[in-house]
């Protein structure tokens, strides 16, 4: 005896763009379904209301749609969606105006046309974020480029930091004193690079890409270029001083502790040993830092003078001359001022990270 052809229960709702339609038959076998001449044919093998039959069924579509149907089987239904022509909200779902008994309404699918509306503006303001966030890279992807991008900036500065230093280490322990006097014409090309290169640490700190504060790198970065550009770099007299060799040494110093815990942190590490000599070193080193700065503007005072280099003469009717020396008197005074801000600053710094912690009450 040859099954029954039977029609199966079938419910359905729509979208501006889409319609949906589900069909109430479970492990259905061997499906067929298309759309030709704007007619959706079903056919398959399945257990529907009547038992395990062949059920199937047509519909007439109210307005155009595209021929290609997307179907979905499982265990207990057949999901099919099927894409309008034009995106529009349809008043029914068949051509006919009475509704064909075996279809239904998806209430559980079901949206008026408001609340479709509503759902196509949350669907196209997603897709413009994802194509956004994809045309600007997500979080995460800032993220690792931030990290990158740091890391590699401090692992330049360690590496000219340290060439600097171990160079003035090896040549000390070589020639003894008399290394002092020549560090200029040895190592100043590299520390011309690096303390340009510093720049780029001020603008970070400006710009937000690193959390440090503005002020006390700014600070370091004018203070250490006038030194390095003004007083050293354009005084010869000043270039075979051995004040330069202390200068260079704990510049380096300080820096080579500096960068590379940067670097570490970069890469999420901790690592105990360097963590603390870079919130503890500065202790000593800094004030001996600025003290070797101080030396240099003092021993460069009279040079100025002599030479009467970067000094001016006020205009008629005044006439006098402003000595560069005075400005240089000054700026020893700023050099404590510095010190103190980027003292406190560092301070703070280490007492965030190794400060008491308070006692449980009991």
């Amino acid at each position: 005896m040859e099954n029954q052809v039977l029609t199966p229960h079938v419910y359905w709702a729509q979208r501006h763009r889409e319609l949906y339609l589900r069909v109430e038959l479970s492990d259905v076998q061997n499906p067929a379904i298309s759309i030709t001449e704007n007619v959706l044919h079903f056919k398959a093998q399945g257990h529907g209301a009547k038992g395990d039959n062949v059920y199937e069924f047509h519909l007439e579509f109210l307005d155009l749609v595209k021929p290609e149907p997307f179907y979905k089987l499982t265990q207990r239904q057949v999901n099919i969606t099927v894409q309008k022509k034009v995106s529009q909200w349809w008043e029914r779902l068949t051509k006919q105006e009475k509704r064909p008994l075996f279809l239904a309404p998806d209430f559980d699918r079901w949206l008026d046309e408001s609340d479709a509306e509503m759902e196509l503006r949350a669907k196209e303001e997603e897709r413009l974020n994802k194509l956004r966030l994809e045309s600007e890279g997500s979080p995460e992807t800032l993220t690792n480029l931030r990290k990158g991008y740091l890391f590699m900036y401090n692992l330049v500065q360690f590496l000219g930091f340290s060439w600097i230093f171990v160079n003035l280490t090896v040549r000390f322990c070589i020639l003894g004193k008399e290394s002092f006097y020549d560090t200029f014409h040895t190592v100043a090309d590299m520390m011309y690079f690096c303390q340009m290169l510093a720049v780029v640490e001020t603008i970070n700190a400006a710009i937000g890409v690193t959390t440090s504060p503005v002020l006390p790198s700014l600070i370091q970065l004018l203070g250490r270029n006038f030194i390095l550009f003004i007083i050293f770099g354009t005084m010869e007299e000043m270039q075979n001083k051995a004040v330069v060799f202390f200068v260079f040494y704990l510049w380096s110093a300080i820096e080579i502790f500096r960068y590379s815990f940067y670097m570490l942190t970069c890469i999420d590490m901790d690592w105990k040993v360097l963590t603390w000599l870079r919130y503890t070193l500065w202790i000593p080193l800094y004030p001996l830092g600025c003290l070797a700065e101080a030396i240099s503007v003092i021993q460069s005072i009279p040079i100025f003078n002599e030479t009467g280099r970067f000094s001016f003469t006020l205009p008629y009717p005044v006439k006098i001359k402003v000595r560069f020396s005075f400005f240089l008197q000054i700026y020893l005074i700023m050099i404590f001022l510095g010190l103190y801000i980027n003292f406190r600053h560092l301070y703070k710094q280490r007492r965030r990270r190794y400060g008491q912690k308070k006692k449980k009450i009991h």
